[in-house]
């Protein structure tokens, strides 16, 4: 059997970690790169007997390779410290690696945690490339939504593995008002602007893919929500982009000559 390595990012994830670790303890080795986490975080890696590594953070793409490039197997799997394999899953897996895979990498479906319940087996589950040879695979540099990207071929896996970031309806619009923060700088230096006709349309059509194309209608009214706050993810990270870019072009000349000065050059949340 081919060994494989798990690589997880962590900053403060307590609460979460046990269950994402005890999924896969029976892998040859687990790396984790923690961002000095003030909680039980350390204690709790240390006592599954990872490999356990500090480092400022870096961004969640260069971040997740110095976990990668920590790992000492070809196969390896990245999770986030909030997810955890199903049964079924590390099943497959272990059959895959029994063998003589035909593939360079696997995508691996996603079932969320929505809010108060799990996402219907009905959704139509977003699907990861998170299984993968590490000699031909590397992190996107992405600023916010980092993902591996592997030079071969890709296959997909049937079961999914869980997320359990969306706890509740404050956890995750604290999560896209961050994650949309940073994403401005990024999205500026590629030359997006945010406009007027983009903060109409995106949010509404963020909404559709989510509530219709994703089939979060069959989840209720958790899917209705999670599909909202799609939409206002979408806005944010646009009209955020737009902020930018007035106040580099206008700086603080419409306001007034006794506002702080602090509102003329806003800072782009990392």
């Amino acid at each position: 059997m081919k060994k494989l390595s798990v690589f997880i990012t962590t900053l403060n994830n307590a609460k979460t970690l046990p269950c994402c670790l005890e999924s896969v303890k029976w892998a040859d080795e687990i790396v984790v790169l923690d961002t000095f986490s003030s909680d039980g975080t350390v204690a709790i890696a240390e006592k599954y007997g990872a490999k356990l590594f500090q480092h400022e953070f870096l961004g969640y793409g260069r971040q997740k390779q110095s976990a990668l490039e920590k790992t000492t197997n070809d196969w390896v799997l990245l999770l986030d410290a909030d997810e955890t394999l199903s049964d079924q899953l590390q099943d497959e897996i272990k059959q895959i690696l029994s063998t003589e895979p035909t593939y360079d990498g696997f995508e691996l479906p996603r079932q969320e945690q929505l809010f108060w319940r799990m996402s219907s087996r009905f959704t139509r589950f977003n699907y990861q490339l998170r299984f993968f040879r590490k000699s031909v695979g590397a992190l996107s540099t992405d600023a916010v939504h980092a993902a591996p990207k592997v030079s071969g071929r890709v296959g997909k896996l049937q079961h999914p593995f869980l997320h359990f970031g969306e706890i509740n309806i404050h956890t995750k619009v604290e999560k896209i008002n961050a994650y949309s923060s940073g994403m401005v700088e990024d999205k500026a230096k590629k030359g997006k602007q945010g406009s007027l006709l983009t903060l109409i349309l995106y949010p509404p059509i963020a909404f559709i893919q989510s509530y219709l194309f994703k089939r979060n209608i069959v989840n209720g009214s958790a899917g209705f929500i999670a599909s909202v706050t799609m939409a206002y993810y979408a806005f944010l990270k646009y009209a955020k982009l737009r902020e930018y870019h007035k106040f580099q072009k206008y700086g603080n000349s419409l306001l007034p000559d006794n506002a702080p000065d602090f509102l003329s050059e806003p800072e782009v949340p990392k």
